[in-house]
């Protein structure tokens, strides 16, 4: 296969167009939406930000150091905790390209700084950055001592196992209100579930469900 130059790689990342694991941005003018993508990417399978690119793969370079420095400061300043990164220049077409490409965290949930301060850990789902639930939550912050082997159900997890299994997409306040049993239960519940790979999250028509894996 031909070594593809800097200017070929670049071409060839814009051709897959905005998925789960890259976006396209124009320019940076919000170091809060940075911040927002970083903790999506980094909360997920990590990914791609193409600087200087337009939603429609056309490029329109960068202008200016200002756009790096506002990278650093939405990883660094407005993420918690900070997310790991690499910065790279391109030359395509005549113009400035820069890749920023985010690993996955092994500290979850990394969080994004509002306008007002206020943290918000956000996951990426196919090409857009959505605030995690509560159950997304519980997931990364549940203690070592509860990922040991699953050995039996208690009644509760039987239960709203049943109505999982009745229904085909239930959400979290669905859950709550079938079951009768406490939000913080629930939440709890299904971020194990989630663990063990019995339970997945689904997102549809702009909200997360919560449904049995098929086996």
């Amino acid at each position: 296969m031909k070594e593809l130059t800097g200017e070929a790689y670049i071409l060839e990342l814009i051709k897959e167009g905005e998925h789960q694991q890259q976006d396209f941005k124009f320019e940076i003018s919000d170091v809060c939406k940075i911040a927002k993508s970083l903790s999506a990417f980094a909360n997920t399978d990590g990914g791609r930000l193409l600087i200087g690119v337009k939603d429609n793969g056309k490029i329109a370079g960068v202008h200016s150091e200002e756009e790096q420095y506002m990278i650093q400061a939405a990883a660094e300043m407005y993420c918690v905790p900070a997310v790991d990164y690499e910065m790279t220049t391109f030359l395509v077409e005549g113009k400035q390209v820069l890749l920023a490409d985010i690993k996955p965290s092994e500290q979850r949930p990394v969080c994004a700084k509002d306008e007002n301060g206020k943290l918000w850990a956000y996951i990426r789902v196919a090409d857009e950055n959505i605030l995690a639930t509560p159950v997304h939550l519980r997931y990364w912050q549940q203690d070592e001592c509860e990922r040991g082997e699953l050995t039996a159900f208690t009644e509760k997890e039987q239960h709203l196992l049943s109505l999982l299994n009745d229904y085909r997409l239930l959400s979290l306040n669905k859950c709550c209100k079938l079951s009768g049993l406490p939000r913080h239960t629930i939440i709890r519940l299904l971020a194990r579930f989630i663990r063990y790979g019995i339970v997945e999250a689904v997102y549809q028509d702009q909200k997360f469900y919560f449904t049995q894996r098929n086996s």
